[in-house]
């Protein structure tokens, strides 16, 4: 089971972009849809799919979020032929980051932040050969630049499984602050991911609009996990937290699948109702609601 999963939310446009995305991607395919009903942002469309065996989530909970380049989602390609037909379907309606061409790290490279808002680095290069194909990358902007080398050794702390595997600072008229972190990976519980510092002139920081869903066996987990993430009680909200570093998680029980996927509707309007009211998730109170 994946443990920590990419969650996007939109505006309207789940069902939608997800779609747009296993058509672009190929080797993609949307797993289940849901729906929750009676929150505050009205009925909310939930979409469960996977691009390249990288699973993700998503929601449509109206407009009070906006995707940014803060978090990205870094692809790789085996060809030309493959990472420029990506590339034309995405920029398609969005605007590009970084044109796509070539560059010394790679043979052909672009970033653009797609029609939906969401953000795309691909890059074909022969260094560029990693366990899945898509990896979420972080980039610490404005009061965040340089901090991210200290968030992956607090989140590598945190997390079971989980080991720093290339961390590349940057030298002395390098591009950007002598030891900030040019170009990192690491993984989390067995999941990759990268960051990197940018003192940039960057109007976008970390924000809700996309977080890190991580699935727990039982309260023992879900407290641990709070306990060491949460730094704002009030973003504390329906399983969500922010951490110290701006980034969101949800801390939600695995079971919480089968809840609001597998369930009647009756049960699924009880157990939302119930996890409403809850900042951080009780799986008693949610087993209890779900059963009636």
């Amino acid at each position: 089971m994946q443990k920590i999963t990419p969650h996007l939310w939109f505006d309207k446009e789940a069902k939608e972009a997800t779609q747009f995305y296993v058509d672009v991607f190929k080797e993609g395919k949307i797993n289940n849809i849901s729906v929750i009903k009676d929150t505050p942002s009205g009925d909310c469309d939930m979409v469960s799919f996977e691009l390249f065996g990288q699973k993700f989530m998503a929601i449509s909970a109206g407009p009070y979020f906006k995707l940014n380049p803060a978090i990205s989602m870094f692809v790789v390609f085996d060809n030309e032929a493959e990472i420029e037909e990506v590339w034309n379907k995405l920029v398609d309606g969005g605007k590009a980051l970084m044109e796509y061409n070539t560059y010394p790290w790679a043979k052909k490279y672009g970033w653009l932040q797609d029609k939906y808002g969401v953000s795309w680095q691909l890059s074909w290069s022969e260094n560029h050969k990693m366990e899945k194909r898509i990896t979420p990358l972080l980039m610490f902007t404005q009061s965040g630049a340089g901090k991210a080398k200290e968030a992956i050794e607090e989140y590598t702390k945190i997390f079971p499984s989980s080991k720093v595997e290339m961390l590349v600072p940057y030298e002395k008229g390098d591009g950007d602050k002598e030891g900030y972190i040019k170009h990192s990976r690491f993984s989390l519980n067995g999941e990759n991911f990268m960051a990197m510092d940018s003192s940039g002139p960057h109007q976008f920081i970390f924000n809700e609009a996309i977080s890190f869903v991580v699935k727990c066996d039982d309260q023992e987990e879900i407290d641990h996990y709070w306990g060491k993430l949460s730094a704002y009680p009030e973003s504390e909200q329906c399983g969500w937290l922010k951490d110290k570093y701006g980034v969101s998680w949800q801390i939600v029980p695995s079971a919480m699948d089968k809840m609001m996927t597998e369930g009647t509707p009756e049960q699924m309007k009880r157990v939302t109702q119930s996890f409403l009211k809850m900042k951080k998730f009780d799986i008693v109170e949610l087993e209890k609601a779900y059963n009636g």
